[in-house]
């Protein structure tokens, strides 16, 4: 299978790429957040990164600025990314996007961010089709921005056969991410719950029992994914099966269960435990 073609979509193109600096973005809104320098992360790297295939950095400069990454301080983290070039990309781009979509409170900015991060990630997709972490990228900061902004509109505009093929691409090129097998099953629960199933599966492809199958394949790489198993409880919510009704509750117990590692961690096990007090 040939890698996707990918040309710059009307949402996106002509962003400054620039992360802004440091003071512009938010401090976490909580306290408590686990601390991390060069040695811990490199220590703790599989766990960490276990729902994205990703090598652990033999720089020590990467190392010190995914230290920032994982202590919450994303600012700092993408700013360090942009630094170091084409190896602190992803780095940037992680940063940037986590940041963007759980701490920044402006609208605005927060649709600005994921802009920077699509036409990023979109530049070395083209140059390197074959880069995961470019098309993982790509793919979460298209589809957040389709979220905020209208998923009937991004479906209008042609975005959610971009975002199947990318993120069928990542899962072909490497079957142990889960992290893009949980934004796969996502779009399939999203697709069904915004056009029905008939039309879903005809028009897009996509099937409630394919949606089950990614995020059970997405949990056995990355069985303590907080993310993954709040992804899961709202595609079950959004497919409106009442006999799974349970079961994404007991998905949302199991995040909010999770003693959180990083900073990302944490935002996400505030969510659940949030979402369960609702």
């Amino acid at each position: 299978m040939s890698a996707p073609q990918f040309t710059p979509l009307p949402l996106f193109g002509g962003a400054d790429i620039r992360a802004p600096a440091p003071p512009a973005w938010a401090p976490l809104p909580m306290a408590g957040v686990p601390r991390f320098d060069a040695a811990m992360v490199l220590a703790q790297w599989p766990r960490l990164h276990a729902g994205q295939p990703l090598p652990p950095p033999s720089d020590p400069a990467l190392a010190d600025a995914w230290a920032l990454y994982h202590s919450g301080d994303f600012a700092a983290a993408a700013a360090a990314g942009l630094a170091l070039g084409d190896d602190g990309a992803s780095l940037a781009d992680q940063a940037t996007a986590i940041y963007a979509n759980y701490v920044e409170p402006r609208e605005a900015t927060r649709l600005a961010l994921f802009r920077q991060v699509g036409d990023r990630a979109h530049a070395r997709a083209i140059a390197h089709p074959e880069d995961c972490q470019a098309l993982y990228w790509h793919a979460y900061a298209l589809g957040r921005y389709a979220q905020a902004v209208s998923v009937a509109r991004a479906l209008a505009q042609g975005l959610g056969g971009k975002l199947k093929q990318t993120l069928e691409r990542i899962i072909e090129l490497q079957p142990t991410h889960a992290d893009a097998h949980f934004a796969l099953g996502a779009f399939h629960a999203e697709v069904i719950d915004k056009v029905g199933p008939l039309v879903g599966r005809m028009t897009y492809g996509v099937r409630a029992d394919t949606a089950v199958a990614l995020f059970e394949r997405g949990l056995e790489v990355n069985p303590h994914s907080a993310a993954g198993l709040m992804e899961y409880a709202r595609a079950l919510l959004a497919l409106e099966d009442e006999a799974k009704l349970a079961h994404a509750t007991r998905l949302f117990e199991q995040a909010a269960a999770i003693e959180p590692l990083d900073a990302r961690e944490l935002l996400d096990v505030e969510l659940a435990r949030a979402g369960l007090q609702e």
